[in-house]
């Protein structure tokens, strides 16, 4: 699927702006989630190689998971599954609905292939996000796989109220997702990184394990919170999140959100993409995103699991990503630009590479670059 995409596919929707092709691809594929020939032919076509993982108590059944910010309003959680992710983490959902920010929001870096975005956490809100996963729960369309919620804070709450608004967030999502990533690492939203202060975000999670340990919750089971974090953060500010990481039972860093740091190109038309404010995902970002989950896999001794994200669009991303540390990996970026197969393509040939090295069991591979 890769040339068709790149060649007839992907210069249709790049010749529209860059959120309304991804409006316009959503409502396809929700269209299709809703239809089970349509995701019966999908998964046919895209359905992955078993290559399984077990984490936080789940079976992945591959390591390839689509990134937060895809679906955000859980249009098409059924399609995921048989386009070959082993997981999927919907929103950013906030507390309160909102419209995030000004259009336009999302641009393309072709040349570097990099978005830059400042979507702004727009979403129905908790409530409402809630109603649409019960209703396809209610549906015969629910997915096998793992199911992830990336949780943000509303952007009228103040930060001194942040804690109380990512656990009502909590409260009412908990019981219809496997496992919740607390996002403080966004730069879209004002203010919102200086959450990522140990103080601030030891407090939001103490009010998300609070409604964790409910005895409202299903069949009384705690489920998994991960932390996600910025890119641009220091060594020393990822050990100080490091620390809460027993006391507040962190499950696993998600390493990384976007960037705000922009990198150095002789393309005219990203220069000028590289302007605009907001955060920026895809191929520039790799290196520095591997910098983080081999320093997170270190100085935890490769026992925080860690969900790599950043600049992976082949086999050969994710595998650097997982030797380095990461256990799972998303795709975002990646998907935009190599189009609806990538998930079937980069776990085939992690499976390749792994026969081609006499690799049998992937957890071996898990931060094996630091084992040297």
């Amino acid at each position: 699927m890769g040339w068709p995409y790149k060649k007839l596919v992907r210069p249709l929707l790049f010749a529209q702006d860059a959120e309304r092709a991804h409006d316009f691809t959503l409502k396809i594929l929700a269209s299709a989630s809703r239809s089970k020939f349509a995701c019966d032919a999908i998964g046919n076509f895209f359905s992955a190689p078993e290559l399984p993982v077990e984490l936080f108590g789940l079976k992945f059944p591959n390591p390839i998971g689509l990134a937060a910010g895809m679906d955000k309003f859980a249009a098409a959680v059924p399609v995921w599954e048989k386009l070959g992710f082993g997981f999927c983490e919907l929103g950013g959902v906030t507390w309160r609905a909102q419209d995030g920010n000004p259009q336009p929001r999302m641009f393309r870096a072709i040349a570097d292939e990099a978005i830059v975005n400042r979507m702004g956490f727009n979403n129905f809100g908790a409530e409402v996000f809630a109603r649409k996963l019960s209703n396809w729960k209610k549906s015969s369309r629910w997915p096998s796989h793992p199911i992830g919620i990336n949780l943000g804070k509303s952007k009228t709450t103040p930060l001194e109220k942040a804690a109380e608004d990512y656990a009502n967030s909590f409260r009412v999502l908990r019981n219809l997702a496997d496992f919740f990533v607390v996002n403080v690492s966004s730069p879209n939203t004002p203010n919102l990184r200086q959450l990522q202060d140990k103080s601030a975000l030891d407090e939001i999670l103490a009010a998300i394990q609070e409604q964790n340990r409910s005895r409202n919750s299903e069949a009384g089971i705690q489920k998994p919170v991960l932390v996600k974090v910025a890119p641009d953060l220091s060594f020393e500010a990822l050990d100080e999140i490091l620390e809460l990481a027993s006391s507040r039972q962190i499950a696993g860093i998600v390493a990384t959100n976007t960037t705000i740091s922009r990198p150095q190109t002789s393309d005219a038309a990203s220069k000028k993409i590289y302007f605009e404010t907001g955060g920026l995902s895809g191929k520039p970002l790799r290196e520095r995103s591997t910098e983080i989950i081999r320093h997170i896999f270190k100085q935890t001794n490769g026992k925080l699991p860690i969900i790599g994200v950043g600049g992976i669009f082949s086999a050969d991303d994710a595998w650097e990503k997982i030797i380095a540390g990461a256990s799972l990996i998303q795709i975002y970026t990646g998907l935009v630009f190599e189009g609806p197969g990538i998930a079937k393509e980069i776990t085939g040939g992690l499976v390749l590479r792994m026969k081609t090295e006499g690799m049998k069991n992937l957890q071996l591979l898990i931060g094996s670059d630091l084992k040297k």
